[in-house]
């Protein structure tokens, strides 16, 4: 498993992890306030069918400063560049996800497809209902996300982006992110998204339940 590096473009510090391979790639950005280390697991299961897997952290927080879905889905892109990838699958679990929309909106061409490990809404859900510890999650990077994704579901309402394929994985029993979520957004484009839900799997599930994940990322990705 790849080692984490830190990009620093214009003083932005974003760390990621790259797993190189010789097959399809993919971009993974991990859930609110958390970093890229419990997606570990998930890209060795995936390298080990030869996906290069790229996971790409949030930059650290400044005190008093904000920052947009924009420039947080600038950061992902940032990294592409930097890496060399031009269109790979980009996805993430539950904020991650959120990103990725952004970067496929903002950036159509950047983008082959889209995974969402978990459907967020723009409202922010209630920490007694998640599997994942509070103290695993950075409170100061949480802040900065949630203002983030707010202002970008106030103007915009988290919008779908055109055109590419969407694969949804999510937890039969998340509470954070319901099976709800996914419905209603595959009812909005039923010809491109498409979703898989893991029985007995809740918010932590691309962890938890790590092979149930990889499969259909390999099946939808169609790489053998």
């Amino acid at each position: 498993m790849a080692d984490t590096e830190t990009f620093e473009p214009d003083g932005r510090a974003i760390p990621y992890a790259d797993d190189r391979r010789d097959g399809p790639s993919l971009v993974l950005v991990p859930g609110e306030g958390l970093n890229i280390a419990y997606l570990g697991p998930l890209a060795e299961a995936l390298t080990e069918e030869d996906f290069r897997v790229v996971r790409i952290g949030a930059r650290r927080p400044e005190p008093g400063a904000s920052v947009t879905m924009r420039e947080l889905a600038q950061d992902v892109v940032d990294v592409m560049d930097h890496l060399g990838l031009e269109c790979p699958w980009v996805g993430g679990h539950g904020f991650g996800g959120t990103v990725a929309r952004s970067v496929a909106i903002d950036h159509p061409t950047r983008a082959a497809g889209l995974l969402l490990l978990g459907v967020e809404t723009g409202v922010d859900a209630s920490p007694a209902t998640s599997e994942i510890p509070a103290s695993a999650r950075n409170t100061q990077l949480v802040a900065m996300q949630r203002t983030a994704r707010a202002e970008w579901s106030r103007t915009e309402g988290i919008p779908l982006p055109p055109a590419i394929p969407i694969l949804v994985i999510q937890g039969a029993m998340d509470e954070v992110m319901p099976p709800a979520n996914a419905e209603a957004l595959r009812a909005t484009a039923p010809e491109r998204v498409s979703v898989v839900t893991i029985d007995g799997a809740r918010d932590l599930f691309p962890l938890t339940h790590v092979g149930e994940t990889a499969w259909p990322i390999e099946d939808y990705l169609d790489w053998d």
